[in-house]
Formats: C-alpha cells, sequence, structure tokens
C-alpha cells in the first residue's frame, strides 16, 4: 500500500515493528478533510520552529462529528503511532503518570481472587510497552473507567502485605506516560470531564512544549515527536467548559461540525456502499436538520455522521426509511416525548417526513416489481 510521507515529523525516524502497528492505516472508505489538510499543513510547517511549534491540537465539536477519525488519520498523515487516552470524573494522578506496584510472593499471588491472580500475572509478565491500565482491559475485557477502579482496589490490597512479603517494586507507565517519552500521538478524550485540580495541573505542566513528567522512578522529558490531539464534545448545559490554561497549551484549534451535504453523501457511499445519492440526499438533509434543532432547543444527544451512515446501512439493506429513523437516529438523540415530538415537528414543517414516505413507497415498488418478475419467470418455467 503506497503511504503518502509529505506530513510525516521524522521522516528519517525508525519505528519498531510494534510500534508501527500503532500507525493508524486509513481505510478505503476514508475521505480526506479540509481541517485535517488544514492541520498537517500547520503542524509541517512549523515543526521545527521552536516556540513556534504546533504539537497540541483541539478538536471541539458533536459527539460523531468525526474528531477520533481525524486524530486516527493524523497518525497516518504525521507517520506517528496512535493511542488514546478516555478520562473520566474519578481520574488521579496515578492514571496521569501510572502506578507502583509491589511484586509479591506466589504463595499470596495464589491466595487471591481467581480475577487478581490473573492481573497480576499479566502485569509481572509484561514487557513494559504496554500500560497497566491497558492491561487490565485487555485481560479482564473491562472499560478504562473499571480498569483504574480494579488497579486501585488492588493495589490497596497489595499494601496490606506485611513488608517481609514485599520482594520488590515496580512501576507501570500510564499510556500517557509510554506516548509523551515514546513521542507517539496521543488522544486526549473528554478532559473536560475530569474533576481533580492536581490531575488538570499535571496533564497541563506535560502538555507544554519543554514539558516533563515527574515520575516516582525519573523525571521524563516530552519526545521531540509526541502529539497531544485534545478531542472534547461541544458544551451542553451542565458541562463544565474545558480549563482555561489547558485551553491555552492548545497551538491550533478546529470547530468539528457536520460536513456539507454533498460531503456527507459522499462518505455514506463511500462507507456502506449504497449508491442511491437520491435517498441519501434526503437522509443527510434529515440529519442536518436534526442537529440544529437539537441544539436550538437544548436537547443534549446529537445527529452526527455515525447515525448518518448506520441509517443509509439500514436503508441500503432494504429496512423502511422512516421506521429506522427512530431507532437509527431519534432515539440515539433522546427518548423524551415532548424532544422527540419537537423533532417531528420541525422534520414536518420542511416536508421531510413526506420525503421519507416516498422513498419507502419507491423501495416497495421496486420490491414488488422484482418480485413480479420473478413470479413470472418460475410461470414461464413451468409453462403456464
Amino acid at each position: 500500500m503506497n503511504v503518502n510521507q509529505d506530513y510525516y515529523v521524522s521522516p528519517d525516524r525508525q519505528l519498531t515493528d510494534a510500534e508501527q502497528a500503532l500507525v493508524w492505516k486509513k481505510p478505503a472508505s476514508h475521505k480526506v478533510s479540509e481541517e485535517e489538510i488544514r492541520i498537517c499543513k500547520e503542524i509541517k510547517r512549523n515543526w521545527n520552529r521552536g516556540e513556534m511549534k504546533i504539537a497540541n491540537v483541539l478538536l471541539e465539536g458533536d459527539a460523531g462529528s468525526g474528531k477520533t477519525q481525524l486524530a486516527k488519520a493524523l497518525s497516518a498523515d504525521l507517520g506517528l503511532p496512535y493511542t488514546k487516552v478516555t478520562c473520566f470524573a474519578d481520574m488521579d494522578k496515578s492514571d496521569i503518570i501510572g502506578a507502583i506496584l509491589p511484586v509479591i510472593t506466589p504463595d499470596r499471588v495464589e491466595n487471591m481472587e481467581p480475577a487478581e491472580q490473573t492481573v497480576l500475572k499479566a502485569l509481572y509478565d509484561s514487557d513494559g510497552f504496554q500500560s497497566a491500565a491497558e492491561l487490565v482491559m485487555n485481560v479482564l475485557g473491562v472499560t478504562r473507567e473499571q480498569a483504574a477502579v480494579t488497579m486501585k482496589q488492588l493495589l490497596n490490597k497489595m499494601e496490606q502485605n506485611s513488608p517481609n512479603d514485599v520482594v520488590e517494586y515496580r512501576f507501570y507507565p500510564s499510556e500517557i506516560v509510554r506516548a509523551y517519552r515514546s513521542g507517539y500521538l496521543l488522544e486526549i478524550q473528554e478532559p473536560t470531564v475530569i474533576r481533580d485540580a492536581a490531575v488538570l495541573m499535571a496533564l497541563n505542566s506535560a502538555l507544554e512544549l519543554d514539558g516533563s513528567i515527574n515520575l516516582p522512578t525519573e523525571i521524563i522529558r516530552r519526545h521531540p515527536d509526541f502529539v497531544a490531539v485534545i478531542t472534547t464534545n461541544r458544551s451542553y448545559a451542565g458541562t463544565r467548559p474545558l480549563n482555561e490554561a489547558l485551553r491555552d497549551r492548545v497551538q491550533h484549534s478546529e470547530k468539528m461540525d457536520l460536513p456539507t451535504k454533498e460531503i456527507m453523501v459522499e462518505r455514506a457511499m463511500s462507507k456502506t456502499g449504497y449508491k442511491n445519492e437520491k435517498v441519501l440526499d434526503i437522509l443527510a438533509e434529515i440529519i442536518i436538520l436534526l442537529d440544529k434543532t437539537a441544539r436550538v432547543n437544548a436537547i443534549k444527544g446529537v445527529a452526527g455522521m455515525r447515525s448518518f451512515f448506520y441509517w443509509a446501512d439500514a436503508v441500503a439493506d432494504g429496512a423502511s426509511a422512516k421506521e429506522s429513523l427512530y431507532h437509527k437516529v431519534i432515539y440515539k438523540i433522546t427518548t423524551d416525548s415532548e424532544e422527540i415530538h419537537l423533532l417531528e415537528e420541525a422534520l414536518k414543517s420542511r416536508g421531510l417526513l413526506n420525503g421519507l414516505d416516498q422513498v419507502d413507497a419507491e423501495a416497495k415498488k421496486k420490491n414488488n416489481g422484482r418480485s413480479g418478475a420473478k413470479n413470472r419467470g418460475n410461470d414461464w418455467q413451468h409453462g403456464i
């Protein structure tokens, strides 16, 4: 596969096989956006300009507007391994830097719960390439938040051992530290949810261009290839805005909205293989109107590209466009009856619900036509 290296930030850098596997590979359905080109050009232009370097990027927009897709695309464009950390409300400093765990004796391990034994075995056997949270997520099949809780509980339990049970201590870095030290592209998802001021301070300090992270074992400096891409949903009522100090450390920002209707249709064709441009045009127009209506009426859910793709795919497979609108789009936005009524009224006022009725009628007519032709073929074969 040909790879465009025009925007590689370190074209002479030799990645290990494991690191090369982390560089995102663009699927055939990926369509390069204006935002992607703009960010790549800015990063490349400023890469060797010292204090003018661009290495912290903010992507802010509604859910489903393509923020993570763009962050992954930048990994491919810049030639950097991609990894991510999903922030959560109860993050503490150990989630930023990692954790020190005692290595306890085998007989103590055998007396622990099966799940705890599984986690400890994975940690003790690890080569340090994965963070502790990633290891726990993989071996237990849990979320990042659950992995963090599991690690804290395990640490508390292990600290209750007597000193004689402890053979040594080992440091397990966080995903942030791994990317920071090795020079990866790190997507930091939803830092707006972090409540602990100390965690935000540690993150802010790390994102300085000449920043560092103080570990229990050493001080690590920011790798010159490290790029942070902060992705966060646009603020809704009741949510906190992005921390001002964190926003101040960003050198380039993008406001991620739904793309134009034409681009939406093009991407849906590429993603789903469905080529009925007339139908996709109607579906895209509905998504755009629902997105605007939800914002105007302070409805917390959003209609985004993911909903559009899944809806288009269902229609392509023969589902009723009108019925699947609710299961693929509206119920993802809200299940509140009054809010659904507002969305329906907006669609009615633009005649878009009637448009879906026409789509379903056309599909039914085509299906009946195919069924009739098939029956006539069977009749002919039987000499009727």
